[in-house]
């Protein structure tokens, strides 16, 4: 290849640029600095030129930062094959519908955005009710740069990588909204390595997660961004997206009144998979609207939120007890169906429901115990669906018995004092004595045998000599409690009498 000359260079076509577009590559990158040096690469010339002005075809060099700046409207433009619920996104927090207690103008968020200025916050919600979109909208309304990572798919590489370049925009006056979904998920150092980040003003950080941030977050990290709940979408939040929905497709579903309320509750407060839904039905041809029948043999009903070791699990668990508690056997059946059909493991619910005739019905009615263990026994003769009948039948004779806390608060109470009152002797005359010398020293001497006593009461004294009597038991009149009551009533009387 002949040696280059400036002026022909910057007269040379379209075809030679394509050709030796490597080279001129080259050109562009070392005449920023002041100087040109060319590689024809293929024919091992070199030429070296020194541009008296700048080539046409050189462009201006890019802001290195301009990939990650916000764009200037709250959502992104998208294409009418985008997804219904990506094209519904809302422009504005003044468009999010269903979280108007936060985005309002009495709002947390909606009051911040109004100061204009953000403080780090963790968006706790279920799932589709529009987490992601208000951080979006959050950067936008008050002129951050926004960032977002997941925590599924993100490590400590990419948090560093993140960090660096907001502090890199913060030298130049642009602050950064740093959106983490599903924070939740980064272990408990991963979530102390935002500390120092957020404490700066390096980023201002908003996390989303679906679980509870008291049992998923790090106190430090609570401390320093303020917890805001976002409610699960009612049917009127709903409603209000699928009117969107049908503005935006330009035609209204095909379904029937009925049909209609159905699509709602199906959704279960989720917005996303209400539209997912809708968008399904949007695509297909209908000869007439579908009845709730006709939905439910076209679309699959949305899964419970439920597992069995987050916050779901230990609100229904709680739920469960409590109705039972309260003796409200409907409730109890409801959030019984409600964990079995999420796939609770009925086992797990028949060891709370012992627990729950040990220590909310106790002595009042004895046979709530024997009850839940013969459940017990059935479902593992009959296993599901079966034996589930046998755990709903115990769980109704708990709700329905009567209620006595006595034996769990006795206790607790002779709990409490065996730690206080450390290692002191019975007395002797209630020990055996199975060798001499503990004879010689008194073991069992003058124990009275109750059965040779009148009423089979000896009324002796079965206490410590350090320790006066104490009264841990005291049971109720409810129930088989209230004969207990009688008989300790009696044997008490009995005492006095005896011991005078």
């Amino acid at each position: 290849m002949a040696l280059l000359r400036s002026r022909s260079l910057a007269k040379a076509g379209p075809r030679f640029q394509k050709q030796h577009a490597p080279a001129l590559s080259r050109y562009r990158a070392e005449y920023c600095l002041g100087r040109a040096t060319a590689f024809a690469g293929e024919q091992g010339c070199v030429a070296r030129v020194a541009l008296a002005q700048p080539l046409s075809y050189i462009r201006p060099m890019a802001d290195l930062f301009a990939a990650d700046s916000p764009p200037e409207t709250g959502a992104p433009e998208h294409g009418p094959d985008a997804p219904l619920a990506d094209r519904l996104r809302p422009r504005s927090l003044d468009e999010v519908i269903g979280q108007e207690q936060l985005t309002g103008p009495e709002g947390a968020i909606g009051r911040m955005v109004a100061a204009g200025r953000l403080s780090s916050m963790i968006l706790w919600g279920p799932p589709g009710t529009g987490k992601t979109s208000i951080a979006r909208l959050l950067a936008d309304a008050v002129g951050l740069r926004f960032v977002a990572i997941s925590a599924v798919f993100s490590g400590v590489a990419d948090l560093k990588k993140v960090f660096a370049e907001a502090r890199g925009h913060a030298r130049i006056g642009k602050r950064t909204l740093l959106f983490v979904d599903e924070i939740h998920r980064f272990n408990r150092a991963q979530q102390d390595g935002f500390l120092p980040y957020v404490e700066d003003g390096t980023v201002v950080l908003v996390g989303a997660t679906t679980e509870n941030p008291s049992f998923e977050l790090n106190a430090a990290l609570l401390s320093r961004a303020q917890v805001l709940i976002l409610d699960r979408l009612d049917s009127a939040a709903l409603a209000a997206l699928l009117a969107r929905a049908e503005a935006i497709e330009g035609r209204t579903l095909p379904l029937d009144a009925d049909a209609r309320a159905a699509l709602i509750a199906s959704a279960d407060g989720d917005g996303r998979f209400l539209l997912n839904q809708s968008e399904t039905l949007f695509s297909i041809e209908l000869p007439r609207p579908l009845d709730p029948a006709g939905l439910a043999a076209l679309l699959h009903r949305r899964v419970a939120v439920y597992d069995k070791d987050r916050e779901g699990h230990y609100n229904l668990i709680s739920a469960l007890h409590k109705a039972v508690r309260g003796s409200d056997p409907q409730a109890a059946l409801y959030y019984l169906a409600r964990m079995l059909v999420a796939g609770e493991e009925p086992l797990y619910l028949l060891r709370r429901m012992v627990r729950m005739a040990s220590e909310d019905i106790g002595l009042a009615d004895p046979q709530a115990l024997v009850q839940c263990l013969a459940a017990k026994d059935a479902y593992d003769f009959l296993g599901s669906p079966e034996g589930e009948l046998a755990i709903a039948n115990a769980l109704v004779y708990l709700a329905t018995a009567p209620k006595s806390n006595a034996g769990y608060k006795a206790y607790g109470a002779a709990t409490r004092s065996a730690r206080e009152t450390g290692s002191l002797m019975p007395p002797r005359n209630i020990l055996n004595a199975p060798t001499k010398l503990m004879k010689s020293i008194g073991y069992g001497k003058g124990y009275a045998y109750d059965h040779e006593a009148d009423d089979a009461f000896s009324g002796d004294n079965y206490w410590p000599e350090e320790m006066q009597p104490q009264t841990f038991y005291a049971p109720t009149p409810r129930g088989f409690e209230a004969k207990i009551a009688e008989r300790l009533a009696y044997w008490q009387k009995l005492r006095e009498e005896r011991q005078t």
